[in-house]
């Protein structure tokens, strides 16, 4: 294959990427007009990559409304990788003893650019629970994980952060919420109130690698009716720090 078509066939392979990352976020309006103008697509080509993604159960089409959504093999696929990845397979027995200890919902969360994704939660089987959160991406400076993981950036590169994103950054309080990054620093952990929803309480740990590097968040949510100040700090902190500790060991971080 000549230089060219080798670089038609990856930029297919992009457009194709393109569409299904714009099913995970559009599941109202994706039709094939709409997909098309969005992707900056040809109406032939979009179909034609959609043909393709279907034959492969990729994507599926309502035949009444035309609209895309993502088929049954993205879920199959997206949960193999996750499955396979070694964060969530050394963090998972961690998770399941922290939710049968705490009854409350623990998750792994990694910073994706400036988002927290969470990727992986063990539920716990109280009548009232938050909605599940996997998968789904919050801004870091909405939620513990987020603090807990960003606390660990030198200084230096958050207040580089805190310019960059400018006055509009949606964050109230730059200032302040340096400072608050200071505290989880010192402290070792981080607490959210209403962040990822009115009456949602999150806290989380920061999780390291062999070469020091925060690679993720330990995270329990819960009702702020459960997570009351007495318990996080007698109860569910401690033992967020012991299983923090454990995985960091499991990935070899040795704390000095």
């Amino acid at each position: 294959m000549n230089r060219e078509k080798s670089s038609y066939a990856v930029q297919t392979v992009e457009k194709a990427l393109d569409i299904l990352e714009a099913l995970t976020e559009e599941s109202r309006h994706a039709t094939l007009p709409y997909l098309a103008e969005r992707l900056e697509l040809s109406r032939n080509k979009a179909f034609r990559l959609l043909a393709t993604l279907e034959s492969k159960g990729l994507v599926e089409r309502d035949d009444t409304t035309g609209i895309y959504r993502l088929g049954i093999s993205s879920v199959e696929l997206a949960q193999r990788l996750l499955n396979s990845t070694s964060l969530i397979r050394h963090a998972h027995p961690v998770m399941e003893k922290l939710a049968r200890r705490h009854d409350e919902a623990v998750y792994i969360a990694v910073l994706k650019g400036e988002e927290v994704l969470f990727l992986d939660m063990v539920d716990c089987e109280q009548a009232i629970k938050t909605a599940p959160l996997v998968g789904k991406r919050f801004p870091f400076f909405t939620n513990a994980a987020g603090k807990a993981i960003k606390a660990l950036e030198s200084v230096d590169l958050l207040e580089k952060l805190l310019k960059k994103r400018g006055k509009n950054n949606g964050i109230p309080d730059p200032v302040r919420f340096q400072s608050e990054l200071t505290n989880v620093r010192e402290r070792g952990f981080a607490v959210d109130v209403d962040g990822l929803g009115d009456g949602i309480v999150s806290v989380a740990v920061a999780v390291r690698d062999y070469a020091g590097k925060v690679i993720g968040a330990l995270t329990v949510l819960g009702p702020s009716f459960r997570m009351i100040t007495s318990r996080l700090e007698g109860e569910l902190i401690p033992s967020l720090k012991e299983g923090a500790e454990t995985l960091s060991l499991k990935f070899g971080y040795a704390k000095l």
